[in-house]
């Protein structure tokens, strides 16, 4: 008898892969930062809604770029603020000052912040219909950039596993919660300078640095602290909430980082925000051909920084201007007066795209772990001007392989920027360096957004990770 295509047994085999997915999918709370740490969590999010899980990502209803996509379902809580709030806490840091007001203006600033995510922290807390309907709805685990640690508190308020993703946190933190060991000797303290081989006199700096850290803890966390305390009635700390995250996503690897210890719950994703490269709009790709045989330089300034101060802009587009390249500089200030015919203004760009387009010959950067990892899988040398945050220590990592140049943007001449990129762009060692990297990182069993992927999954399916921790 033949066996027909539309006999029951067959359709039950055809339907039987889409039943397991189903049947293995899992639902997945999620508790953002905004800014540029969004753009790297949407990443992960986005391919395991692709991979059939229920993603649910709780957001202020005022922010600056989470917005809602196909692939998880967006909740906006009402937040005291509103759009110039959120301008006036972002960093204006090519504002030439002196030392004593560059510290004190830092200082306001980090109050500032510090306040404005922990009004944002007890606007979701205390949203009781929100927090209600988070409870009933059977999450099997939160993921959570721990910067804040608002996810940490909703993950205990909720018996709910977590996954921290995460490049660091300013005071050590991560590690301090995570009993991961961090000898002085050889693991360099943030704000520091220091690379992993220092002499007599880093390493007393770097000692002292980490003597001063939990009062830097202190001053950043306690207010969340008391938050803690107060929402979940119980005594309770910011460290001891995240020393119950199952997994830690941290958002580097060795190529990038220098050699340290680290625990088994501590799984590195570096670059699992690099993408193949897509074609580009044909206008786009016009002007990139029409570079010819000098190619193209690619600016930007991430996220949080997209414009810069008229003189500032003047003294960048007046050197931008001398040299053979075409320019794309991502730029939504004013137009410079001086800008030149190579250079092309844009309010966004496809950033990874270009990065792998082969006219692409350099790529100036504030140094985000976003931009440098797309840099290290295109292979593309870099000119580094770090502005604020952790981006010092991302780009001594990059200058220190000899694969970047670093220049300080506030204090630089139009001739400073111009030797930097003749240097990377002429120079084939940084172009080499590159490429080593580049090649080193992509020789991995697993890509990292895979990576990323099977240990989320894994959290919710053994409801955490206690064997690791």
């Amino acid at each position: 008898m033949a066996f027909r295509l539309n006999h029951p047994a067959v359709c039950l085999l055809a339907c039987l892969p889409s039943l397991w997915s189903v049947a293995d999918s899992g639902n997945l709370l999620v508790v953002p930062v905004d800014g540029s740490h969004w753009l790297n969590i949407r990443t992960l999010i986005q391919e395991l809604g692709r991979r059939g899980h229920s993603i649910v990502v709780v957001a202020p209803a005022v922010n600056m770029n989470i917005s809602p996509g196909p692939h998880y379902t967006t909740k906006l809580y009402p937040v005291p603020y509103n759009q110039s709030d959120i301008q006036a806490v972002k960093p204006h840091v090519l504002v030439k000052q002196t030392f004593y007001n560059t510290v004190t203006t830092t200082f306001k600033k980090v109050n500032k912040l510090k306040h404005f995510l922990l009004v944002t922290c007890e606007s979701l807390l205390y949203n009781t219909g929100l927090m209600r309907e988070l409870a009933e709805s059977a999450f099997d685990a939160l993921l959570t950039d721990p910067f804040t640690s608002c996810g940490a508190i909703v993950a205990e308020s909720l018996s709910l596993p977590s996954v921290h993703i995460l490049r660091g946190l300013p005071c050590g933190l991560d590690y301090t919660s995570a009993q991961c060991p961090r000898p002085v000797s050889y693991v360099p303290r943030m704000f520091t300078g220091n690379s992993d081989r220092m002499n007599f006199l880093q390493r007393t700096a770097n000692f002292l640095m980490s003597v001063t850290e939990p009062l830097l803890c202190y001053l950043i966390y306690s207010p969340f602290d008391e938050l803690a305390a107060r929402f979940l009635q119980k005594e309770v700390t910011v460290k001891e909430l995240l020393s119950r995250g199952a997994i830690w996503l941290l958002r580097f690897d060795f190529v990038f980082e220098y050699p340290r210890p680290l625990m088994p719950n501590m799984i590195l994703v570096g670059g699992m925000n690099c993408k193949d490269r897509k074609p580009l709009p044909e206008e786009l790709e016009e002007f990139m051909n029409s570079s010819g045989e000098y190619g193209a330089v690619i600016f930007s300034l991430g996220s949080m920084v997209s414009d810069v101060p008229i003189e500032t802009a003047d003294q960048i587009a007046e050197a931008l201007g001398q040299i053979p390249q075409k320019v794309l500089w991502r730029h939504t200030g004013v137009k410079p007066s001086t800008l030149a015919p190579n250079t092309k203004l844009m309010k966004w760009m496809p950033q990874n795209d270009l990065l792998r387009h082969p006219k692409t010959r350099a790529f100036i950067s504030h140094g985000g772990m976003h931009g440098i990892y797309e840099a290290i899988c295109a292979g593309v040398p870099m000119v580094l001007v770090p502005l604020f945050a952790d981006q010092l220590e991302n780009v001594l990592r990059i200058k220190n392989q000899n694969a970047g140049v670093l220049i300080d943007l506030k204090n630089m001449s139009s001739r400073d920027l111009v030797e930097a990129l003749n240097t990377v762009i002429n120079d084939t060692r940084y172009k080499e360096n590159m490429m080593r990297l580049s090649s080193l990182h992509k020789d991995q069993p697993v890509k990292p957004l895979d990576l990323s992927v099977h240990w989320v999954e894994f959290v919710m399916k053994h409801k955490g990770a206690e064997h690791l921790r």
